[in-house]
């Protein structure tokens, strides 16, 4: 593990902009349920996911799996382009890796 500095007397870093946080608590917001972060981890092991899958995946109807992906989409986590019938979804990476550097990862 590696070591943090040891603050005193001043921010290490530099603090966000108002609206750089109102992003960032969007999204740890729409991750504060457990089936999104679910949702989010199958993701991450995938390109993208088509949302038959994942309405296969989890023990919840269709409405419910469409509404955790909204509250996902509509923060910025995840993004969708459709093909037929079927939407398919993917991570956005910038968003992913937003979340990681803020937590110091």
């Amino acid at each position: 593990m590696k070591a943090l500095p040891v603050l005193c007397c001043g921010p290490a870093t530099e603090p966000l902009d108002p609206d750089a946080r109102e992003t960032l608590a969007a999204r740890f917001r729409a991750l504060s349920d457990p089936t999104r972060v679910a949702i989010v981890n199958r993701l991450a092991s995938v390109d993208e996911c088509c949302v038959c899958d994942l309405n296969a995946a989890f023990e919840l109807s269709q409405p419910t799996i469409s509404h955790h992906l909204k509250v996902l989409r509509d923060a910025g986590l995840v993004e969708s382009s459709r093909r037929g019938t079927w939407a398919y979804y993917r991570l956005v990476p910038d968003a992913v890796r937003e979340l990681r550097n803020t937590l110091g990862g």
